[in-house]
């Protein structure tokens, strides 16, 4: 394994631990379960990468270079995670829709060198949609011409009965496209379709995106076992839950590296959906953020926040004394647990981002077991779903409608 744990956990929760364990390994690959991008999905994808890399040469030829990327939420942030770890330049992102924004991200492109690709399952996210029909409208003035299905690529469901983007795709209006998966929730769709494919484009090799979906499924293999001390994954969702117990609500995810600038969006997203209000995640990257963070973080009154930290392995003496000063202040009052990489290759940030798919769903459904809430085998655990974000989607639709 090339990502370390270092995180004080007790025995006391052991026998839930074991039990989410086992639950997890019964529900993965059963429909409806959104447990699909455990074994299923990169399993599906090492056989599906000669298509994905035609798909990118072809997406490539006539001198594209460089790839816009409008979606939001998993849409964006599982391959903006990955981009920023590789220090990707060529990967552009958009999913605001306000007109400054818009203009902000739209004049930089070459156009004629730009491919954009639309991410939405349902096809129908306002976001997106938007942001789509005015690049559309841009492309279209730009070239003088109404057909500018060649420019784009669309990641969306299969069924063009569930995804308006699908019928768009079906109608000729995108040339290229592939697909969402079935029953991989946003948040846990890293290794889907649209980050493979931005992979290519990218330029990254097929073999070593072979081995980093290879390392998925052995860190996997990992994390599901139900031995605690071989779990790291585990191991950390034990120090999210003791910290829990002891009164701390906030957990700060502390990034030490720009590298990580993306990946701080996606965590963010991955904990607060899968969580809820249970333990509210914030994530920062350090060292910046101690010069407005340690204040608030050290005060003797702060009493309710724990934190992880999270590097890769350096024998740079600065950034080590850094990390080695900062922890040791922070544990003397909270409690710290650490997340070290040995690199940032393909096949380590695989092993990290199972460690935290499974680190969230198994801090949620080890927290439910502590007070007797578990959830049938007919519905899906609430790790994997977001029923909230629909309240703020129905009173937009309503504003929408004035």
């Amino acid at each position: 394994m090339k990502v370390r744990v270092v995180a004080k956990c007790t025995d006391n929760l052991k026998s839930s631990a074991i039990e989410a364990v086992k639950e997890v390994k019964e529900r993965a690959g059963q429909p409806g379960q959104f447990l699909n991008w455990i074994e299923t999905l990169p399993k599906n994808q090492i056989k599906n990468l000669d298509n994905l890399y035609k798909m990118a040469e072809e997406a490539k030829s006539g001198g594209y270079s460089e790839l816009a990327i409008l979606g939001i939420g998993g849409s964006r942030h599982t391959t903006e995670s990955m981009m920023t770890m590789l220090g990707i330049k060529n990967v552009h992102f958009f999913s605001s829709v306000d007109p400054i924004s818009f203009n902000r991200f739209i004049e930089p492109l070459n156009l004629a060198r730009t491919k954009f690709m639309v991410v939405s399952k349902s096809g129908g996210t306002m976001e997106t949609t938007t942001a789509y029909n005015k690049v559309s409208e841009i492309l279209r003035h730009t070239f003088k011409t109404d057909n500018v299905a060649d420019r784009f690529v669309a990641m969306t469901d299969a069924s063009s009965e569930k995804s308006k983007l699908r019928r768009i795709v079906n109608e000729g209006e995108i040339s290229l496209s592939g697909y969402v998966h079935e029953d991989v929730g946003g948040r846990f769709s890293i290794f889907d379709d649209a980050t493979i494919f931005t992979l290519a484009f990218a330029g990254a090799g097929k073999e070593e995106v072979k081995k980093m979906l290879e390392s998925s499924l052995k860190a996997q293999e990992s994390f599901l076992s139900e031995r605690v001390e071989d779990n790291l994954a585990l191991q950390q969702a034990l120090f999210n839950v003791n910290a829990y117990k002891e009164g701390k609500r906030k957990h700060f995810i502390e990034y030490f590296s720009d590298a990580f600038a993306g990946t701080t969006l996606w965590e963010k997203q991955l904990k607060n959906e899968s969580l809820k209000s249970r333990i509210c995640t914030d994530t920062n990257i350090g060292p910046g953020y101690l010069h407005y963070n340690a204040e608030a973080d050290l005060d003797e009154g702060n009493k309710d926040s724990f934190f992880t930290f999270i590097n890769y392995e350096t024998d740079d003496k600065v950034t080590s004394a850094i990390l080695e000063g900062v922890i040791a202040a922070y544990s003397a009052q909270h409690p710290v647990s650490r997340i070290i990489l040995d690199d940032l290759t393909l096949e380590t940030i695989a092993q990290f981002i199972e460690l935290k798919h499974f680190e969230t769903i198994y801090t949620g459904n080890i927290l439910r077991r502590e007070i007797n809430n578990v959830t049938s085998m007919e519905t899906a655990m609430p790790e994997v779903l977001q029923p909230n974000v629909e309240k703020y989607k129905s009173e937009v639709r309503k504003a929408m409608a004035k």
